[in-house]
């Protein structure tokens, strides 16, 4: 017979300002999980390898001062409104154009300067986890309507890591959200984690321009670096959004160690997924490539695509995503 999730909080820390935050811990069957109210940050993930020993498997930090100083990372944060980029910093929703701050040169990434990543949440204990939620006021970094959020975060019973999302709206508006937690599965202390294995359930991918925003085309991965439909090891140079296929159910992407034997499983309700290898990181506190993020999400500028997945959330409607990460050895 199994136990729930073990659930706890703790004082963690405060921001500049002086806002307290905390930090929960969910524990099941060898898996610890602690998650921060600022920025519904996944701060750690322990599991254990194919020796058994528990690691450090996604790259946090011990404090809040080190999530405002390192913001632009976006480590293991909740972000949105709208998750990766918004073209131009605008979109026309309903013959009305929305103005965004614009926060990555012209455009607007994971939610402009004060996105969701740099709020502090409410929380309160759910069975086998926690539940994070938020209000973004109408207007608040250009998008309209007032948004209502909620991020739960639970350990299932096999010890897997179930992020489930759910918005609504008073006015049309539109919504993107993912968790940008980094992987390294041979450990968050140990370097690169280029050489990891990695396979997508996903034959085509979005191309950008040279300021990362989509083309509008669908291209297929066959015969190019891009294809990781068979497993392969993961090089560097990679923030490119995967449109993923169909699995009935089964994982749409699995990151493996082979030295430790740790394996990451990836299931979600999401039609998309970016393959970021942090080639940007700088040394202070993670070398280049320290970590894997496999973020799941619509597409990129899906706003200004009407080719793409729509992201339009209306009154009376509910914005519900759910992703589950999975934890084994092998």
């Amino acid at each position: 017979m199994t136990t729930g999730a073990a659930v706890h909080s703790e004082d963690f820390s405060t921001t500049e300002d002086g806002t307290p935050v905390r930090r929960w811990s969910l524990e099941r069957e060898g898996t610890l999980v602690r998650v921060l109210t600022y920025g519904a940050v996944v701060q750690s993930v322990q599991v254990p390898g194919r020796d058994g020993d528990r690691a450090e498997v996604a790259l946090g930090l011990p404090d809040v001062k080190g999530y405002e100083t390192h913001a632009g990372p976006y480590f293991g944060a909740v972000v949105g409104r709208y998750a990766n980029r918004i073209g131009g910093g605008s979109f026309v929703l309903d013959g009305r154009t929305h103005r965004l701050t614009r926060n990555e040169g012209g455009n607007t990434l994971h939610g402009g300067e004060l996105g969701f990543d740099k709020r502090v949440w409410d929380a309160q204990e759910v069975p086998d986890g926690v539940r994070l939620t938020l209000v973004s006021e109408d207007g608040e970094e250009g998008f309209p309507g007032r948004l209502a959020v909620s991020v739960t975060y639970t350990l299932d019973e096999d010890a897997a890591l179930r992020i489930a999302y759910r918005a609504t709206t008073d006015a049309p508006t539109v919504v993107s959200l993912t968790n940008h937690t980094y992987w390294n599965l041979a450990g968050a202390d140990s370097g690169s984690a280029l050489g990891h294995e990695l396979r997508l359930a996903a034959g085509r991918i979005t191309p950008g321009d040279e300021q990362s925003i989509p083309t509008g085309e669908y291209v297929p991965v066959e015969g190019t670096r891009f294809d990781f439909r068979e497993q392969k090891p993961v090089g560097p140079g990679y923030d490119t959004n995967y449109v993923l296929e169909e699995t009935g159910g089964e994982p749409v992407a699995e990151l493996y160690d082979p030295a430790s034997g740790r394996l990451l499983t990836v299931r979600t309700t999401e039609p998309g997924l970016q393959l970021y290898t942090a080639d940007h990181l700088g040394g202070d506190p993670f070398v280049p490539c320290a970590g894997i993020a496999l973020e799941t999400q619509h597409f990129p500028d899906s706003p200004n695509r009407p080719e793409f997945p729509s992201t339009v959330l209306r009154p009376g409607e509910e914005f519900a995503s759910t992703t589950v990460y999975g934890f084994s050895v092998r």
